[in-house]
């Protein structure tokens, strides 16, 4: 059983920062991309960053531009975590972030899902 969990949500100041962290379990975490998304209140789940490996090993990430430069998303897989550190945090970071594992690429569907964690940044 695919299980995803997230933690180091918190409340931070504006220009603070905070490292999310995604634990998977019941996959073989190299063959997954963990994508991570998020939902303020009263708007639509948005796509964050997405972390995956290629043939050769290496790591592929892809931001969103409204975090490009300011999240960076990195995979341990001797622990099957992946991490999510948030620089430079703006109010309109607020949100729950997921984490989410799709058997794919980062642009595919992603089936699995994690409960969520809440972030707020206070101005």
């Amino acid at each position: 059983e695919v299980q995803l969990v997230e933690s180091g949500g918190g409340l931070v100041q504006a220009g603070g920062s905070l490292r999310l962290s995604c634990a998977a379990s019941g996959f073989i975490f190299e063959d997954y991309a963990i994508g991570w998304f998020r939902q303020a209140p009263g708007k639509e789940r948005e796509w964050v960053s997405c972390i995956s490996s290629s043939d050769d090993s290496t790591d592929w990430a892809d931001y969103a531009d409204s975090v490009k430069g300011r999240f960076t998303v990195s995979s341990d897989n001797a622990k099957n975590t992946v991490y999510l550190q948030m620089n430079s945090l703006k109010p309109e970071d607020t949100a729950v972030y997921y984490c989410a594992a799709n058997h794919g690429s980062c642009y595919e569907g992603f089936g699995s899902w994690g409960r969520g964690t809440q972030v707020t940044v206070s101005s």
